[in-house]
């Protein structure tokens, strides 16, 4: 017969208790980062082909960068759910733009491109404005506001070009800037890393930053300390819709088209890639760093199902049992944390 040893509960508990200190000190998503990463490199040899980490590369880099914005948009205690439309419009406007002028005077390249970027940006800015004005000043639910600002903007760039993609735009923005190769690496990822780095400064050394946090965890406290809310609660709003043009940007350079339907699942997947890492969905709370990992896990993980030919539909479903769990989990956590202090 068999015998088959049990571990004393004395000797397992230990041992769960170095696995529990372990997890605090390196956190739990970097270990799970960390984790998937190794099974993909034992298991899937495709994941560590060159061309593979540069697609990898471009697509955390342009969720880091969207996934940035809507965190500043979640610590003030509000949501953007026209981050996906401001893509796809942004890249219309900026395709259609760079293509009229380079038509009229083909020679001027350089003034087409700035055309081009400044009007991509324009709608971003001006979306982000119209959600901040409308959730400061007339206490709508960002929720709504931005539902219809998302609504109008996929109307608008539907309606400039019919659902056809708009070409000729000149090659030094395309091949130039969205598809260069830079240091061994691709473009966007400098991109990305000089955002990630900014936003690190802002919310950990100047008053934006901290102004951002004391709204999102008490915006009556804060008008109280007499600071501007509205003003703050507005550039959120507006720096959120800038990232996502900017996204918009990297993605046209690098199609080389600007397409009514680029945004794809950005806008679900910048809100995950925020709960995922720690950001309040109540406010006050979240780092760009963090978020920075979780877009590198989701894009990881996306790629991971394309490697194992996961069907796109399935994905999304799984993009969404992700987006739930980890809501879950924030709640549960602020209940344990509520808990703890009343007891």
């Amino acid at each position: 017969m068999t015998t088959v040893a049990i571990e004393p509960a004395s000797v397992a508990q230990p041992k769960l208790a170095l696995v529990s200190r372990a997890l605090r000190r390196i956190g739990f998503l970097p270990a799970l980062l960390i984790v998937l990463i190794v099974l993909l490199v034992l298991f899937e040899p495709r994941f560590m082909g060159m061309f593979n980490i540069f697609n990898v590369a471009r697509n955390s880099s342009a969720l880091l960068i969207v996934a940035s914005g809507q965190m500043l948009v979640l610590v003030v205690g509000g949501f953007d759910l026209s981050v996906g439309a401001v893509i796809a419009l942004t890249s219309v406007v900026t395709a259609k733009v760079m293509a009229v002028m380079l038509e009229g005077a083909p020679e001027d390249v350089t003034l087409a491109i700035i055309a081009g970027v400044a009007a991509g940006m324009g709608c971003g800015f001006v979306t982000g404005l119209i959600n901040g004005a409308c959730v400061a000043f007339l206490r709508i639910s960002p929720f709504m506001v931005t539902l219809g600002t998302s609504s109008i903007a996929t109307g608008v760039a539907l309606l400039l070009t019919n659902g056809i993609p708009v070409y000729g735009m000149p090659d030094a923005f395309v091949k130039d800037f969205g598809r260069a190769i830079w240091f061994g690496l691709p473009m966007p990822v400098y991109v990305s890393l000089s955002i990630l780095v900014l936003v690190w400064i802002m919310q950990r050394r100047t008053t934006v930053g901290r102004y951002i946090h004391a709204i999102g965890g008490n915006v009556q406290a804060a008008m109280v300390s007499g600071v501007n809310t509205n003003f703050y609660l507005i550039l959120a709003y507006t720096l959120c819709g800038m990232l996502a043009s900017l996204t918009s940007l990297l993605l046209t350079a690098r199609l080389g088209s600007g397409q009514a339907t680029m945004s794809g699942n950005l806008m679900l997947e910048s809100i995950a890639a925020g709960v995922i890492a720690g950001v309040s969905l109540r406010g006050g709370v979240g780092r760009v760093e963090m978020v920075a990992l979780s877009a590198l896990f989701l894009s990881i993980l996306t790629n991971a199902m394309n490697l194992l030919k996961v069907n796109s539909k399935i994905q999304t479903i799984f993009m969404g049992i992700i987006v739930v769990a980890a809501v879950a989990l924030d709640e549960l956590a602020k209940r344990r944390s509520r808990s703890a202090r009343e007891g």
